[in-house]
C-alpha cells in the first residue's frame, strides 16, 4: 500500500468496520496491495472483509462490482456472497483524517485452499477446472445488465494503469509501445461473444481449490474486456511464477500443455471468442505493461529487492522488444 494510504488507516478506522458489520475482534491480515483485506469471524464463522481507499476505487465502482458478484453468486458461479451491514448496507464507509474515505465491503469464504505453482495439485486437473470456472463465467455475463442499466465499472482503456506517463516518464520507448499496443486492441471485433465484464485478474492467487471447482474471488479489477483477456492471465501469470528462468522453449511446451486443458474445461460452458488464440499474445503484452506500471506505483525504488528488480527488467525488455512472456505455437 501507498504510505500516503497507510498513514490514514488506523485503528480506529478498522475498529469500525468491525462495528458495522458486528464482527469479534481477532482479524488476520491477508493482504494490502491494493486494498486491505482480513480475515474476520462472525459467530466464529471465517469470513473475508475487505477496505479500500478512495485513491484506489469510488464508491460507486464498488457498487458495480457487487451487484455483478451477486448475479454470478445467483448464477451458480463459484464466488463469494456478499454480506450486508447491521444497518442493511454492502458497503460502508468512513472519513479518514485527510477528508478521503475508507470502504469496507464483507464476503464469505470461498471452499478450498491456495494451490502453489510447485505443487502435485498444479495440474492438468486443475488447469480444466479452472477453464470451466472461467468458462461459466462469460458465458452468465452475457446476459448481465447493470443496475440501473449503467455501465459503471471500467472498461479496459480507462485502466489508470495505461496511462504509463504518470508511472515512467523516462521511458519514451515503452510509452510509445503502449501506444501502438492500445490502438491495435482498439480495432478488434466487439460483441457479446467476445466482450463483456469480466473478472480480469483470475490468477491462482485468486482463487481457492477443493480439489474439484475453482472458486473465485478478489473481484476488484472486474472490467469491461475482451474475454481472451481472462484467459490469457491464468496463463500469464502461471508463467510469471512458475517458469521464470526456463527457456523459452520450456515455457512454450508449458503454454501449450495449459491451454490444452483449461480449453476442455472453458468449453463446457462456453464457446471459445473467434480468433481468441490469434489474439492472445496483445493481452500477454498488455498484462506485462500493467503490471511494470503497478510495481512503478506501489513500490519506491528503494524499497525493491533483487528478485522484484530482476522481474522488473525481464518485463522491460518484453515490452521493448515487443514479446510476450511466452509464444503461443
Amino acid at each position: 500500500m501507498e504510505n500516503s494510504v497507510e498513514v490514514l488507516f488506523t485503528q480506529k478506522v478498522l475498529n469500525g468496520f468491525l462495528s458495522c458489520f458486528q464482527l469479534e475482534g481477532n482479524v488476520k491480515k491477508l493482504g494490502d496491495f491494493e486494498n486491505y483485506v482480513f480475515e474476520v469471524y462472525h459467530g466464529g464463522k471465517p469470513m473475508v472483509l475487505r477496505i479500500t481507499h478512495s485513491s484506489h476505487r469510488n464508491k460507486a465502482e464498488i457498487e458495480a462490482e457487487l451487484d455483478w458478484m451477486n448475479y454470478l453468486h445467483q448464477n451458480y458461479v463459484n464466488c463469494p456472497n456478499v454480506y450486508k451491514s447491521l444497518s442493511g448496507q454492502l458497503i460502508e464507509c468512513t472519513m479518514a483524517s485527510d477528508g478521503s474515505f475508507f470502504y469496507a465491503c464483507l464476503y464469505s469464504k470461498v471452499k478450498g485452499g491456495p494451490v502453489k505453482l510447485n505443487s502435485e495439485q498444479f495440474n492438468a486437473q486443475l488447469f480444466q477446472a479452472w477453464g470451466k470456472e472461467i468458462g461459466k463465467i462469460h458465458a452468465v455475463t452475457k446476459d448481465y445488465q447493470p443496475k440501473n442499466g449503467k455501465k459503471l465499472r471500467p472498461f479496459w482503456h480507462e485502466e489508470e494503469l495505461l496511462e504509463v506517463e504518470k508511472y515512467f516518464p523516462y521511458e519514451p520507448e515503452i510509452i510509445q509501445h503502449t501506444g501502438e499496443l492500445m490502438k491495435e486492441l482498439m480495432e478488434l471485433p466487439q460483441n457479446r461473444d467476445n466482450f463483456g465484464l469480466i473478472h480480469s485478474d483470475i490468477h491462482s492467487g485468486n482463487f481457492f481449490y477443493d480439489g474439484e471447482f475453482v472458486n473465485v474471488f478478489d473481484f476488484d479489477d472486474c472490467s469491461y474486456h475482451w474475454f481472451a483477456s481472462d484467459i490469457a492471465i491464468p496463463l500469464y501469470y502461471s508463467i510469471f511464477y512458475g517458469f521464470d528462468s526456463a527457456s523459452e522453449d520450456e515455457k512454450a511446451e508449458f503454454g501449450q500443455h495449459f491451454l490444452t486443458h483449461f480449453r476442455m474445461g472453458y468449453e463446457e460452458y462456453n464457446s471459445l471468442p473467434e480468433n481468441w488464440q490469434e489474439h492472445l499474445p496483445l493481452f500477454l503484452k498488455l498484462r506485462d505493461i500493467t503490471l511494470y506500471s503497478v510495481f512503478h506505483k506501489k513500490i519506491a525504488p528503494e524499497d525493491r529487492n533483487v528478485r522484484l528488480i530482476q522481474l522488473l527488467t525481464n518485463i522491460r525488455r518484453r515490452i521493448i522488444q515487443k514479446e510476450a512472456i511466452v509464444k503461443i505455437k
